[in-house]
């Protein structure tokens, strides 16, 4: 089965992103994709040579990072299913809105045309504010799934939301079986 895995620019949870590929590469077959922010940005989390390296090992291929590259995924019909963690707030609106103008988004929109399942895995510090309705409208639309979620840091950043990434691998069989993982919000700590 071949699974895409896309990574927006959340770069301070790539290190719980990154043995989350580990897993799923051992039973699946993973076309990672970056934006094209991760692509060249470097941040205090790291170089995005280094983050470019970890994820071929990790995948056994080079990431795709541009709309040319990611534009046949729909007609080839290249993936069983397409993971978008970390899913920032930037990528939500534009999911929402169908703005395909990055990797990811057009990606998402290509794979889409299939009828299979997106499953994003949200990391943004206004999924509370400005995202909130992005993301509610993903959740009305069909084939999105979501990884379920919590506030991270409820006193300090009170609008800001992450995927628990350890339930991807979950997450992505239940979209398999047109499924949203439940429960969905999950209570800080749990």
């Amino acid at each position: 089965m071949n699974i895409g895995f896309a990574l927006c620019g959340s770069f301070c949870t790539y290190a719980q992103v990154f043995p989350i590929m580990k897993q799923l590469r051992e039973s699946y077959t993973l076309l990672p994709i970056f934006s094209g922010v991760s692509y060249s940005t470097d941040s205090r989390f790291g170089t995005a040579q280094e983050h470019i390296r970890a994820v071929t090992e990790i995948c056994g291929k080079e990431p795709l990072h541009t709309i040319a590259q990611v534009e046949p995924i729909g007609p080839k019909k290249l993936l069983d299913a397409l993971i978008i963690a970390p899913c920032t707030g930037n990528t939500l609106a534009k999911l929402a809105h169908s703005i395909a103008d990055t990797s990811v988004t057009m990606a998402a929109k290509s794979h889409l045309r299939n009828g299979r399942p997106v499953i994003v895995a949200v990391s943004t510090n206004d999924a509370l504010a400005g995202a909130a309705e992005n993301i509610g409208k993903l959740l009305g639309r069909k084939n999105y799934y979501f990884v379920p979620y919590r506030q991270d840091d409820a006193v300090g950043k009170p609008t800001s939301m992450v995927a628990d990434f350890t339930k991807i691998p979950e997450a992505l069989e239940a979209a398999l079986n047109g499924k949203q993982l439940q429960p969905m919000l999950l209570a800080e700590g749990d």
